[in-house]
């Protein structure tokens, strides 16, 4: 697989991952929020193990000798992240949420210097604002006192403990993700996460109620796309790139859920454009050949 194409793949990633803010509202007027990420990931494991049975792969090898990386990919990657992120967005609003998830890369980046001793390029380390400085300008419409408005709850406490959670996914999907099959991988993943998070559902003492069409086409878009080859496509990333450089597309989340609103009839601001253009030249300054001068921990 070529450079070019294990961009694009991280790209479509992010991507889903934006439709993703526009997929929930129907959703969410049907399901409670903890039962709308169980179910999510609960079809979306059983996607991947229809996937799996219709490409033949062998699933209780791995399972026997990688069960306890899968939990933990799955309690840290997909219970503990929308766990933290449910709660904090109880008592915060989306844009200082949007903006501390904005600043993943920078903290991925920080981990994987730390815990796996990868090398951060210069262009890296210019990169990083860049986007984030795009991120920005994107949430706050062009109008930065917004940012400077925003009030700090406890909620962003929660906040953090997602972002440090997908970090920290990252950098483990790095380290210990096993060889071999990504689908097989990725299923017991999804697996492991699905269980815990319906099982807390459960608990919650919330109850499941039906979808009417658009929240069911929604949830099945989600599913498919924001869930399972979103999942699939940013493990193939982090393999191929490593977990700072991959975590920097995540930047283009925000321009992605902008430009969906664009196509669904909610037209951003020309600020919010110009910040579109700063993170994509972010990102694309990260996308560059690295060279052998680099900064290194």
């Amino acid at each position: 697989m070529g450079i070019l194409t294990v961009y694009l793949l991280v790209t479509l990633s992010a991507f889903f991952w934006g439709a993703n803010f526009l997929l929930a509202g129907p959703i969410l007027a049907d399901l409670p929020p903890l039962w709308a990420a169980a179910m999510r990931f609960l079809l979306g494991a059983a996607l991947m193990f229809i996937i799996a049975g219709a490409r033949k792969e062998k699933m209780l090898g791995p399972l026997r000798r990688h069960a306890p990386i899968y939990l933990l990919l799955g309690v840290v990657g997909i219970t503990g992240f929308n766990l933290f992120f449910f709660y904090a967005l109880q008592s915060t609003s989306a844009n200082s949420a949007a903006l501390i998830m904005a600043t993943n890369p920078l903290l991925t980046a920080l981990l994987a210097i730390g815990l796996l001793g990868e090398r951060i390029t210069v262009r890296h380390l210019v990169a990083l604002p860049l986007a984030l400085i795009g991120v920005a300008v994107v949430i706050s419409q062009g109008d930065m006192n917004k940012l400077a408005s925003l009030s700090f709850a406890h909620g962003d406490l929660l906040m953090l403990a997602a972002n440090l959670s997908w970090a920290m996914y990252n950098v483990l999907v790095r380290r210990y993700m096993p060889q071999g099959s990504s689908i097989v991988n990725t299923s017991w993943i999804m697996a492991a996460g699905a269980i815990l998070l319906v099982s807390v559902a459960l608990g919650s003492g919330t109850h499941v109620g039906a979808l009417d069409a658009k929240a069911s086409i929604a949830m099945l878009v989600m599913v498919v796309g924001g869930t399972v080859l979103a999942y699939l496509f940013w493990s193939v990333g982090i393999a191929r790139l490593g977990a700072a450089r991959t975590s920097i597309f995540l930047n283009f989340v925000p321009v992605f859920a902008m430009l969906v609103g664009a196509f669904l009839g909610s037209f951003p601001t020309s600020a919010q454009v110009f910040g579109g253009v700063l993170v994509l030249g972010g990102v694309t300054i990260s996308m560059f050949p690295q060279r052998r001068m680099a900064v290194s921990k």
